[in-house]
């Protein structure tokens, strides 16, 4: 497994997100979500990424249970900020001390492990200057609960901000071939500070894999069906640039899922994506990406393909847009 540096962090050069597992994308297979955690380790991945807001609290204890026993070979990542009911709706963000330290406490409790490796801020919350949810953070590393910090979705002043507080290693916020905002301001923010960063949704929601040809693809209770990006005539203009990308896919002897992960993958040494799989088989897809090669040529089709605000329609709905980048 090829390795790289987020920040101060060593991690494999994918990682693999959990969220799926237990929500948002259609119904769960719990002892196959098990068996793809236990076959990424297997084949060397080492970041695995949760919430405690992911099936309120479930996905935590699901990776806590499929880690048990293979603690040593997992740089285990969760976050917290999004505060949802036990019924599931979403009641607040916060990031007042009082609540990371408790939020750590439930979230050490559910994954079964003394340590945290990687701790997210996963949303910036507007109503608690950053220096003081930072400073709680900070007190968790001191305290032996959590090894290194990160941030979610935050604005570059806030990280500069933050990072003066306490060193923050890695940054995760969306970024693939459908969302490229992240070039303008954030990475160059978090290169200039050392920050490593995690790119979330790097298949675009499994639209860049080329599975999704209709809405109907989608479980009746697919959170995607609600998502801008899978809208009428947003939908329409976006299947055909995944089009072209399955065409140059084709040409290069890999899968869409595989072009569009080499594609995030040459974006610098320092970015660490992590697609997120419920199957094994998508999971060992998802890593053969590894072995495909994009020169110069290639980079600069996919640009014309995919150029920087190619996608139709917002990441996400209204409400939570305002979420992002504070």
């Amino acid at each position: 497994m090829q390795e790289r540096q987020l920040g101060a962090l060593k991690v494999s050069a994918l990682g693999l997100g959990c969220m799926g597992m237990s929500e948002f994308y259609g119904p769960g297979d719990e002892a196959e979500a098990i068996a793809t955690i236990h076959r990424a380790l297997d084949l060397g991945v080492t970041l695995l990424d949760t919430a405690d807001m992911y099936g309120v609290g479930r996905n935590e204890e699901l990776v806590g249970r499929a880690i048990r026993g293979r603690r040593e070979q997992v740089v285990l990542a969760t976050k917290f900020g999004n505060v949802r009911a036990p019924d599931g709706s979403f009641v607040r963000i916060d990031g007042c001390p009082e609540y990371v330290r408790a939020a750590c406490e439930a979230s050490l409790r559910r994954l079964g492990v003394e340590t945290i490796d990687l701790y997210y801020q996963h949303r910036v919350d507007p109503n608690t200057p950053i220096e003081d949810t930072v400073g709680a953070m900070a007190e968790l590393v001191r305290a032996g609960k959590v090894r290194y910090l990160g941030l979610s979705e935050a604005a570059p002043e806030t990280i500069r901000r933050a990072h003066a507080v306490h060193p923050i290693t890695a940054l995760q916020t969306e970024y693939s071939l459908w969302s490229r905002d992240p070039e303008d301001a954030i990475l160059p923010t978090v290169r200039a500070l050392g920050i490593g960063f995690v790119a979330y949704s790097p298949l675009g929601r499994g639209l860049l894999t080329g599975q999704i040809k209709r809405i109907e693809d989608l479980a009746a209770d697919d959170y995607r069906r609600n998502s801008p990006r899978f809208q009428g005539e947003n939908f329409a203009r976006n299947l055909a640039l995944v089009a072209e990308v399955e065409a140059m896919a084709r040409e290069k002897g890999c899968t869409p899922a595989q072009l569009a992960l080499a594609w995030v993958l040459a974006q610098g040494q320092d970015i660490v994506p992590i697609p997120g799989t419920k199957r094994r088989r998508y999971l060992e897809e998802n890593l053969g990406a590894l072995a495909v090669q994009l020169d110069a040529q290639d980079l600069e089709r996919i640009h014309r393909i995919l150029p920087p605000g190619a996608a139709a329609g917002t990441r996400y709905a209204a409400p939570q847009m305002q979420a992002l980048n504070r």
